[in-house]
């Protein structure tokens, strides 16, 4: 009997308990799914300040990223939203004339495949030489240099003047430039490259004598990479000397922005005011936070043309 009993009690308990479970889950059926599983709201997004620039950022690997290769350049400029890089020679990218058409294929396509765009091979050559035979060399060794800038997806390739030679006038030297310019710019334009001649060197970094240059180089393929340098300030001022050239800035170097010795502010507004889209480039010290560091980089050069 008193098993009986204490099956029965049992038996009654678990159908209780089985009725209990169903008439829940019957009730969580008819509750509407939206309710009943409702997914936790995400977090809006915080609203961006900043308006969008007309002209590009981007970084020289001299000498923030000149120990970094391309996975590592793509990673940070993506991160610091860095649109674009020059690539300047002897660096850890290993983006050099070496390269053979499937290297230079692959670096083509890890850029083309990423938001950072290859937009210029920074080399080391420069057309003042009284040695005509170096002059040649220098030319030959340019061109090589500027099929490699096709091959690898850039748009062209940074040259520069390093100085006026005692030994000849400085007229002499300019035109020499200028014929040396024209040559390459010729070379150039059947492979859609442009020639960006840094403004660069003692006496060859005066804007009067880059005017030079260009009027002797004479081709639309041949323009000018600013470099902001204290000497753009020197005889008529900066809005002179900014004049001289203004119509042919392809690029621009960026010393820190910080630095209170250059109107940088006046530059990006005057590049503004001429309508030019192309590239600004940091060329700034390495740090052990070069991510944070190019941020601030680029916070300033937005609050600088009033985008931030």
């Amino acid at each position: 009997m008193y098993t009986n009993q204490a099956t029965r009690r049992h038996f009654l308990h678990t159908t209780a308990l089985a009725a209990g479970a169903l008439a829940s889950s019957a009730a969580f059926a008819a509750v509407p799914k939206s309710k009943a599983a409702a997914a936790p709201a995400k977090p809006a997004a915080l609203p961006l300040f900043s308006k969008p620039a007309r002209m590009q950022l981007g970084t020289v690997t001299y000498n923030l990223a000149m120990d970094w290769d391309i996975a590592t350049i793509i990673k940070n400029c993506t991160e610091a939203k860095f649109e674009g890089v020059e690539l300047r020679t002897t660096h850890k990218h290993g983006v050099e004339v070496t390269l053979s058409k499937d290297q230079r294929a692959e670096v083509k396509k890890r850029f083309a495949d990423s938001p950072v765009k290859l937009w210029s091979l920074g080399s080391a050559f420069d057309y003042h030489t009284v040695d005509q035979a170096k002059l040649k060399k220098d030319i030959a060794a340019t061109k090589e240099y500027i099929a490699l800038a096709h091959d690898v997806g850039a748009t062209g390739v940074k040259v520069r003047p390093n100085g006026l030679p005692k030994e000849v006038s400085a007229e002499k030297t300019l035109e020499q430039i200028g014929r040396s310019l024209r040559e390459l710019g010729e070379f150039s334009d059947g492979l859609g490259q442009q020639i960006r001649v840094e403004v660069h060197g003692p006496g060859t970094s005066s804007l009067a004598n880059i005017k030079r240059m260009m009027d002797v180089a004479n081709h639309k393929q041949v323009g000018v990479c600013w470099n902001s340098n204290p000497t753009d300030l020197d005889g008529d001022g900066f809005d002179a000397n900014f004049n001289l050239v203004k119509d042919k800035i392809f690029t621009v170097h960026l010393r820190d922005l910080y630095l209170e010795d250059y109107p940088f502010r006046k530059l990006f507004a005057r590049l503004n005011e001429t309508g030019f889209t192309g590239f600004c480039f940091a060329e700034i010290p390495p740090s052990t936070d070069p991510v944070r560091v190019m941020k601030y980089f680029r916070s300033i050069w937005l609050a600088y043309q009033n985008l931030l």
